[in-house]
């Protein structure tokens, strides 16, 4: 006998096969598409627009997040920045250091000999022009010292400016260059009135360096001067002061005997002298006094002093440039 199947070509009925999709309503992302382009077709202009705001919002939050402004600085940081760098700064070099340091490498020491021994031969570099007569001095003569002054170098061939009753105190002269280096040095003018000499080396170092000169014109009570020298043969030594007068008087010769006056002997008279209060000893006779520029403005020629001690009580004197220049035959101006 033939069976029926238990079911016949009818549906199932509902919900028999479970977890079968519903297929009634789209997805809900379907439906928000749908719905989003209803929208924008609807509202395109104000979509456009609100994107663009959006877009500038968020560029403009990146640049202030990457370049974010500049701290308003208040007066009392300022302050407090000129305060430290005030306290901090670095201390600059004083004036006579300044003004030493430029004249030094041309200030030598002049160095005096009382001897008649005979003259060694002359050196192959000696400076055309100096005379056979001359007897430059050797490091090994064994010669003793008689006197020691100061002088400065004006000219590229060792012309030197310095006192007269340093370079006339003895019969042969030797400078000693700020490099170390010795030479004879012999007379080559003189100005007895103001106590001038004017002296040349025989050998000179390739580096020489000579002195600026300038003109005393325009010089006041007060200004800053600076003289450097051998007082008492050490050196180079340097004295700061000032310019205590000008056009003082200050004698260059004895009245009785006729000699030139050594520094420190405190003798009256003389005219046209830089009154400066830098200290000065025997020594500094025919030294360089310098501005606050390291320019020669005078030559140092001695120190006033109403007691027999040779010692600086603060009343100097120099000879002003335009004298030395007279003296060496030439204008340095």
């Amino acid at each position: 006998m033939k069976r029926n199947p238990l079911y016949g070509g009818a549906k199932p009925p509902h919900g028999s096969e479970r977890g079968a999709e519903d297929t009634s309503q789209p997805p809900l992302r379907r439906r928000l598409a749908a719905r989003w382009r209803s929208f924008h077709k609807a509202h395109e202009r104000a979509v456009i627009a609100a994107g663009c705001g959006l877009a500038a919002v968020a560029a403009f939050g990146a640049y202030i997040a990457v370049n974010p402004p500049a701290h308003r600085v208040t007066q009392a940081e300022i302050d407090a920045a000129v305060a430290y760098a005030l306290k901090h700064r670095p201390v600059p070099p004083s004036t006579a250091s300044v003004a030493a340091e430029t004249v030094r490498p041309s200030v030598v020491r002049v160095t005096g000999y009382d001897t008649d021994k005979p003259a060694p031969e002359m050196d192959a570099k000696a400076v055309p022009g100096v005379p056979k007569g001359a007897q430059p001095l050797g490091p090994d003569t064994g010669e003793e010292a008689v006197s020691v002054g100061s002088g400065v170098v004006i000219d590229e061939r060792g012309t030197i400016l310095t006192n007269l009753h340093v370079a006339a105190s003895a019969k042969r002269l030797k400078v000693t260059f700020a490099n170390g280096e010795e030479s004879d040095a012999y007379i080559v003018g003189a100005q007895p009135q103001d106590d001038l000499a004017v002296i040349r080396a025989t050998v000179v170092p390739d580096d020489l360096k000579p002195a600026t000169l300038v003109s005393t014109r325009g010089m006041k009570p007060g200004d800053e001067v600076v003289a450097v020298g051998f007082p008492f043969a050490i050196g180079p030594s340097v004295s700061a002061g000032v310019v205590s007068g000008l056009k003082r008087s200050w004698a260059t010769k004895d009245p009785k005997t006729g000699e030139a006056p050594q520094a420190g002997e405190g003798r009256e008279g003389g005219q046209n002298l830089i009154q400066f209060d830098a200290a000065a000893n025997p020594g500094n006779s025919g030294g360089p006094l310098v501005n606050r520029n390291g320019e020669v403005v005078g030559i140092v020629t001695g120190i006033l002093n109403p007691t027999k001690q040779r010692v600086f009580i603060g009343i100097g004197f120099a000879v002003p440039i335009e004298n030395a220049a007279a003296a060496a035959g030439q204008s340095p101006f």
